[in-house]
């Protein structure tokens, strides 16, 4: 739960999804779920040469078995606060 609730703090903030197949796409996070699935608006793809037929998605839905990394904006996470939500969890409370 604890990674769910961080990125529900970044809805609405660019972040870049790097998958499992090695394709990396930037957008806005729309939503997330519990098992952590994404949605982005305004898509772009990294690797446009290598990917051209995903030049013309701007909306995507990413299902969260298949990421490998989620990027995030410098700044949007408060290390303090992560720390502590980490602390209270490792204890059980």
């Amino acid at each position: 739960m604890l990674f769910f609730s961080l990125f529900k703090t970044l809805v609405g903030k660019e972040v870049t999804v790097e998958l499992k197949n090695d394709l990396c796409i930037s957008g806005e996070l729309h939503s997330v779920d519990q098992y952590l699935n994404i949605k982005l608006t305004n898509t772009r793809v990294h690797n446009e040469q290598k990917y051209p037929h995903m030049m013309s998605v701007r909306n995507c839905f990413i299902r969260g078995s298949v990421v490998r990394y989620v990027h995030l904006p410098p700044g949007a996470v408060d290390v303090e606060v992560l720390h502590d939500a980490t602390r209270r969890e490792a204890r059980g409370g």
